[in-house]
């Protein structure tokens, strides 16, 4: 083995052939990542030969539009067009190599769904529809649609408005006055940890209207968890920075917003995310009592009518509603909190 290195010729076949070897691993790590980000594509496209080649059961009502078929087709379209950018674009290639491998087994669940539901109907038709039913609520309902989202974003807005106004002042009250946290505290103990939405038989007595009753819920579930954390933030401060600031001068008003809170911010950031999830909890119970529209009115009575399809569409409105208010909220956290950046991802 020695002369065998020793020897030049031996020596020289040996770096040839790790050489080789070397190159074969990095060409095979790059198709490998080659076809990671050809996954989406292959998923929808083993999503749509499962959807044309086997028939709907006739059990299922027959839709009168193919929308799944023309959606699978659009998206089909998309992740071969951002395949194609891929090699181009050096943050769609990392994506698609990084989400690849579970969008292909995402598409494996969509399979394996309509085959339980449309395909076979291994499960009760009236509570499981189609595909194509479910999507053809969005096509044919997208006036009331659009009015139930507007209508329920006004309310969660306001509430949520009122809720963490409301709760930020108490907080900051409670965590920089001794006397305050002293004579209120205790209060709070007591109704703060009761549920917003056990209140809405004593608050649709007393509000006006349903839309009242309903602002109050969602603003009474938001603000118990950013007062919590606003005044624990604000508590939790170090004293060397009031120290400081009262030795430089500082006066009351500067010492809680140039002090107590920019150092709370981390704390009152998590206390709006808990509030905006129980918002949400709250939102959908208190639209199912007495709202004119709303998305949690809108499945209530879908399913007093048994249309099981609306249902559905009304639940993926959730997601993609609450999905994009806390992508709002932790955008407008990374700007803030910059220096804690990827400390709590979403």
């Amino acid at each position: 083995m020695l002369l065998l290195f020793k020897n030049p010729v031996g020596g020289s076949f040996i770096i040839l052939w790790s050489r080789k070897i070397f190159a074969r691993c990095v060409m095979g790590r790059k198709c490998f990542a080659l076809i990671k980000r050809l996954f989406p594509a292959l998923g929808i496209l083993l999503v749509f030969l499962v959807q044309v080649a086997i028939p709907d059961s006739s059990l299922h009502p027959e839709s009168k539009h193919h929308y799944y078929e023309g959606l699978l087709f659009i998206l089909l379209g998309m992740s071969l067009l951002f395949f194609a950018l891929s090699f181009f674009v050096k943050k769609i290639r990392e994506d698609l190599t990084e989400k690849g491998p579970f969008l292909l087994g995402a598409a494996g669940l969509v399979i394996v769904i309509n085959l339980a539901t449309a395909k076979f109907a291994l499960l009760p038709v009236i509570f499981f529809p189609t595909y194509d039913n479910i999507l053809s609520v969005f096509v044919e309902q997208t006036v009331l649609l659009a009015k139930c989202i507007w209508y329920s974003f006004r309310l969660l807005l306001l509430g949520v408005f009122w809720g963490v106004t409301v709760g930020f002042i108490t907080g900051v009250f409670l965590g920089f006055s001794k006397k305050v946290y002293y004579w209120i505290n205790p209060y709070i103990k007591l109704i703060g940890p009761i549920p917003a939405t056990a209140w809405i038989p004593l608050v649709l007595t007393t509000f006006p209207t349903p839309f009242g009753a309903s602002v109050f819920i969602i603003a009474l579930a938001v603000w118990f968890p950013v007062q919590l954390m606003t005044s624990s933030g604000i508590q939790n401060t170090s004293k060397v920075y009031f120290e400081v600031g009262r030795t430089l001068g500082a006066g009351t008003f500067f010492q809680v917003f140039r002090i107590a809170v920019p150092a709370a911010l981390p704390n009152i950031f998590q206390g709006a995310f808990n509030g905006i999830c129980a918002a949400f909890i709250a939102l959908m119970t208190a639209e199912m009592f007495g709202a004119k529209y709303g998305i949690g009115w809108y499945i209530s009575y879908q399913k007093a009518m048994m249309m099981y399809s609306g249902v559905y569409a009304g639940l993926i409105m959730i997601a993609v509603f609450c999905t994009v208010i806390i992508t709002a909220l932790f955008k407008v956290r990374g700007k803030l909190l910059g220096w804690q950046k990827g400390l709590i991802k979403w």
